[in-house]
């Protein structure tokens, strides 16, 4: 009697560009739902908002550099997203400084995104700020097997069944603009809210086992 050989289980994968594109589409957030505040108050209510959800949604855009040697001097927006609601915080606007060191500084509000490894050195270096509470679900799909990195777009297309669908044009628009576009906004409020949408759904499936980083503990190198 031969012993049988036990298969390896194989890693999951994610769908690759074509089986994406011929998902439904994700109803991003409309923008009559996206704020982008001006004013001392407008962020008050902001961060009050906010401050009442256990999780929101998180992302930062920066204008691209395109010169070699050249620095970024990025983020120069900060969004965050509930279910019902964005908001983009325009770092240049001196209003929402404190508003937005509080909502990056604390372990409570946790941000949840995809790919920020790097995102609390630059937050540090540019706004002298504390990146605490973060859940990057780049890492949690890691730990579920997937050797690719899973971005917003893979992880909708997984969780969600669904195709998220991305600008590298307005990725690479100019983020430090005093004034963004409706599609700038529309982007990058959707990128968070993108976010918050496959944290949701994975949490009503019954998951609760979150690697959230907080303080020095947060991989600062960049991947």
């Amino acid at each position: 009697m031969h012993a049988t050989a036990h298969a390896r289980p194989s890693r999951p994968t994610q769908p690759s560009t074509e089986a994406i594109a011929a998902l439904p589409p994700f109803a991003p957030l409309a923008l009559e739902r996206i704020s982008v505040p001006r004013t001392g108050d407008e962020f008050a209510q902001a961060l009050a908002t906010l401050r009442r959800e256990a999780f929101i949604g998180f992302d930062t855009e920066s204008k691209p550099t395109f010169r070699k040697g050249e620095t970024s001097t990025g983020p120069h927006v900060v969004q965050f997203a509930t279910l019902e609601r964005a908001w983009l915080f325009q770092v240049g606007n001196a209003a929402g400084r404190a508003a937005l060191g509080e909502l990056l500084a604390s372990a409570t509000t946790v941000k949840v995104g995809f790919g920020l490894r790097s995102d609390r050195s630059h937050i540090r270096a540019r706004l002298g700020s504390p990146l605490r509470g973060v859940l990057d679900l780049t890492t949690w799909f890691h730990g579920q097997g997937y050797r690719n990195e899973i971005g917003v777009r893979g992880a909708i297309a997984i969780v969600l069944g669904q195709q998220f669908r991305k600008s590298k044009r307005l990725s690479t628009s100019n983020w430090a603009a005093a004034e963004l576009s409706p599609a700038q906004c529309s982007y990058a409020a959707n990128d968070a809210f993108g976010a918050i949408a496959v944290f949701h759904s994975l949490a009503a499936r019954g998951e609760n086992r979150w690697p959230i980083l907080n303080g020095d503990d947060i991989d600062t190198t960049d991947g």
